[in-house]
């Protein structure tokens, strides 16, 4: 009997070795999270109150979302630095909308169209006009920031509705934002596994000739992708813009970068064919409860930056050693 179970052992034990080789840094993510949660509670038992771990999931659950459609563009090997520009532009639309007397679900559903059409050119000029992906998008940072604040001159648009204050809904007693947050990550997890358009688009990150013979269309999936990141900023979108009562027209600072190390934190390689969008979205969340355990343990806020420095560095690292054993195993 004990040779019959032998296969059963070691098959659970080669499970268990693909599932931590599969979403090790997932693992490490979380594990990150849970370990500065009991340490800065510890020091200061504030830290667990209800407000501030609604501030640390619910008040960045739109950083989480964006990076979910930025996970994908990384993924095909592409990248988007015009994706805070964009967000800012898109919140502009949408609180002149909402004060200007259009129904609320127009000032929620607008600016995701437009946030999918803007992408679209940028992933014409990608695809078809065989543009780096990081050129383009700059151009697009300047158009979106500099064409936002010399329309509005950075005017904040006040007395926005209630009824559109999205993100500070409630359903069943959990924060809107929440529920946007992981429908939207489970839903394009299962979908960019399980679907023929999501494995295409590691295939394309993995080696786009290989794709392209493998009757990949390479570029019309580049395009596509380009208009889901576009949607899911849009989404973003609705969610900051509905945080407070007031917007003010400019492009958030620093937002692009955080989305991007959101990405590549989470496990995405930044030279694209591997990661999950659950990664991005955890690492969202340790961002948030890294920037508020510093407040809680009486360190300067601006520390942040350095650490998420270090942490985009440590990632890289380790993603380029282990496709470099990858490559000398496949040599082998």
């Amino acid at each position: 009997m004990a040779d019959a179970a032998a296969p059963d052992f070691r098959s659970s034990r080669s499970w268990l070795g693909r599932f931590v080789a599969t979403y090790g840094q997932e693992l490490v993510i979380a594990g990150a999270i849970v370990l500065l949660f009991v340490v800065v509670s510890a020091i200061n038992p504030r830290f667990l109150g209800p407000n501030n771990l609604n501030t640390i999931v619910s008040g960045n659950a739109y950083i989480a979302v964006a990076a979910i459609g930025m996970s994908m563009i990384i993924i095909t090997g592409n990248i988007d630095v015009s994706v805070g520009a964009l967000i800012g532009v898109l919140a502009t639309i949408s609180g002149t909308l909402a004060v200007s007397g259009y129904p609320v679900w127009i000032a929620w559903t607008l600016p995701i169209l437009i946030g999918a059409a803007v992408n679209a050119v940028v992933g014409v000029l990608v695809a078809y006009g065989r543009l780096p992906s990081i050129v383009v998008t700059l151009g697009m940072l300047s158009i979106l920031r500099g064409g936002l604040v010399s329309i509005t001159g950075g005017a904040w648009i006040n007395n926005l509705p209630p009824a559109f204050q999205l993100a500070q809904a409630r359903w069943f007693g959990v924060p809107a934002p929440i529920w946007f947050m992981v429908i939207l990550t489970i839903a394009a997890f299962l979908w960019m596994r399980h679907s023929a358009f999501g494995r295409s688009l590691y295939a394309i990150g993995g080696n786009p000739e290989a794709a392209r013979a493998a009757g990949i269309p390479v570029e019309r999936r580049i395009v596509q992708v380009f208009m889901i990141h576009g949607a899911f900023a849009g989404i973003a979108t609705m969610l900051f813009a509905t945080q407070l009562r007031v917007i003010q027209s400019t492009v958030p600072p620093n937002l692009e970068l955080t989305i991007i190390t959101a990405s590549v934190i989470g496990g995405v390689s930044i030279l694209g064919g591997t990661g999950t969008v659950i990664g991005s979205t955890l690492a969202a969340i340790l961002f948030a409860a890294i920037g508020s355990a510093m407040i809680f343990v009486n360190v300067s806020a601006y520390w942040l930056r350095a650490v998420i420095g270090v942490l985009i560095l440590v990632t890289v690292l380790v993603d380029m050693q282990r496709r470099l054993r990858e490559t000398r195993g496949a040599k082998r």
